[in-house]
């Protein structure tokens, strides 16, 4: 492999091969059981469904791992986590938007991170079913194929395009400045999940907001935003793949809408 602008290839490009192929497998799997009858489907603890795809596409990847990086830890969404003999560990959502993937709505993808010694250094997102996969490793940039990745540039709240997920009021975490937030920006729309995230690392919009978030649906996106030039925090400005929550930005509207989402509703 030879790291992109020539440079030769580091210990982080090793890291985005090593993604890139479970995401390969992944995508084959993901569009097997895509739009399929009889696709199996089940309620967890939570409430939440989990596809007989969603688990085939955790367990093929500890299979990769298992053969390719054997002492790699990985932390998964299905099946917990298996320690790491070395530091660092792979961080996986197989299917970030299992909700669409049921209903065979195409937004959906598999989430994938390298954490070493506690900081993301690479992480790939790939949603074949859109036909897009964008990637990053700390230190190089984010891109999508081989164009790079750069937030936008505009600096006003009324200018600003948000993203969002569920708005209904039946999401717990919700923040209480949301709706005064939303009349300031010049758009909004409810595309949520992953994909609002890379829009933002796009420069598609501005904003993109997630209430209700754990470590392997922020890890990758998270990576990916920042290595664009954007900001990628909590609601209350935590920076941390443990945080409950999830506000992506380009940077420069950050800390106005981490304050804007502060204020009573």
């Amino acid at each position: 492999m030879r790291a992109k602008s020539g440079r030769a290839p580091t210990a982080r490009d090793t890291w985005l091969v090593l993604l890139h192929e479970i995401a390969d497998a992944a995508d084959g799997v993901a569009l097997r059981h895509f739009r399929r009858a009889g696709l199996r489907v089940e309620d967890k603890a939570d409430g939440s469904p989990v596809s007989e795809a969603d688990r085939a596409i955790e367990t093929l990847a500890r299979e990769v791992v298992a053969r390719r990086a054997p002492g790699l830890g990985v932390y998964g969404e299905e099946e917990g986590e298996a320690p790491s003999e070395t530091g660092a560990r792979l961080i996986i959502d197989p299917i970030d938007g299992t909700r669409n993937f049921v209903r065979g709505i195409p937004v959906f993808g598999s989430l994938l991170a390298i954490e070493e010694d506690g900081e993301i250094v690479a992480g790939v997102v790939s949603a074949p079913a859109l036909r897009m996969r964008w990637h990053a490793a700390r230190g190089v940039g984010a891109f999508a194929a081989a164009r790079r990745l750069q937030v936008s540039s505009i600096g006003e709240l009324g200018r600003a395009h948000l993203f969002h997920g569920d708005l209904s009021g039946r999401v717990e975490g919700a923040p209480a400045g949301i709706a005064a937030l939303l009349a300031r920006v010049e758009r909004s729309r409810g595309f949520g999940d992953f994909y609002q995230h890379m829009l933002v690392a796009e420069g598609a919009g501005e904003i993109a907001i997630d209430p209700v978030m754990k470590p392997w649906d922020i890890a990758a996106v998270k990576i990916i935003v920042e290595e664009a030039g954007g900001r990628s925090t909590s609601f209350s400005g935590e920076n941390s793949i443990d945080a409950p929550s999830l506000l992506s930005t380009n940077g420069r509207l950050h800390e106005a809408v981490v304050a804007a989402l502060a204020e009573d509703a």
